[in-house]
């Protein structure tokens, strides 16, 4: 490849990237400790609005990685969207809960407090498994009361060791479906993702990142959002790269490192 990357920071997306169902893939964290060794920060953008930031860094604490301070999650931009004092219906779960109540607003969980009475400033959507019947219609009950629909991303699947599950999006969709009201999204490949990003990589410019994703429609536009080049990896939701555009196409993280430190 003719063109070369001045890179600085490596935007790194984390499930089917670094981890599996936090069960790392071959050579994820060496690939992130020679990328740090030569002076490239790794900054994690994950579409995961479930779990916290706490718990995200000690789950790559466990599997050998540091990464305090370089975790940006969906939720961290939903609640960009949020204003303090608004009372807010939270379709997630506790990363989600946790953003939006730093955020300053007044959290109603449906799945916890069934039933709970409106009037709502804003329905917040991210990937959960308590989501049934009733959070849908509380969910419904709410924007149709004038709150404003948020979605933490719209991805419809989640990579897993045994294929994918169904994502943040997919139940974000129904919440669209029955309310006939299309989200503000925030996540990957979004706006407010990317604006995240730049705040906590201050002095860096787009041609000195690029992203690391399996995930074309989502990874792949983030990286247009900013202006970043992007890695696709085929170690996730995209097993083949056939007709697929991208500036690295590699098989793991592992592999891309190893073009980036030889550029």
């Amino acid at each position: 490849m003719s063109k070369t990357f001045p890179t600085k920071v490596v935007l790194c997306d984390l499930d089917g990237v670094v981890w599996l169902a936090h069960e790392p893939i071959a050579g994820s964290v060496d690939a992130i400790a020679r990328l740090r060794s030569a002076g490239i920060r790794v900054l994690f953008v994950t579409n995961n609005s479930f779990s916290t930031q706490a718990q995200q860094v000690a789950a790559l604490k466990k599997i050998g990685i540091d990464a305090e301070g370089d975790v940006v999650t969906s939720a961290m931009s939903a609640a960009l969207a949020i204003q303090s004092g608004w009372r807010v219906l939270v379709c997630g779960g506790e990363g989600l809960i946790e953003e939006v109540r730093g955020a300053g607003a007044e959290v109603v969980v449906p799945y916890r407090d069934r039933g709970a009475p409106g009037p709502f400033d804003a329905v917040v959507v991210g990937f959960h498994r308590e989501f049934d019947f009733e959070v849908l219609t509380d969910a419904l009950t709410a924007v149709r009361g004038g709150a404003l629909l948020i979605g933490s991303n719209n991805d419809p699947n989640y990579p897993t060791p045994s294929g994918p599950i169904p994502g943040g999006g997919a139940i974000l969709a129904a919440v669209e479906k029955t309310t006939g009201v299309a989200a503000v999204v925030t996540g990957k490949p979004h706006l407010p993702m990317a604006d995240l990003v730049r705040r906590m990589c201050p002095g860096v410019t787009a041609e000195e990142m690029v992203m690391v994703g399996d995930m074309p429609a989502t990874d792949g536009e983030f990286a247009r959002t900013i202006g970043c080049a992007y890695a696709l990896v085929l170690s996730g939701m995209t097993p083949h790269a056939d007709g697929l555009d991208a500036e690295f196409i590699e098989n793991s993280l592992a592999e891309v490192a190893d073009r980036l430190l030889s550029i």
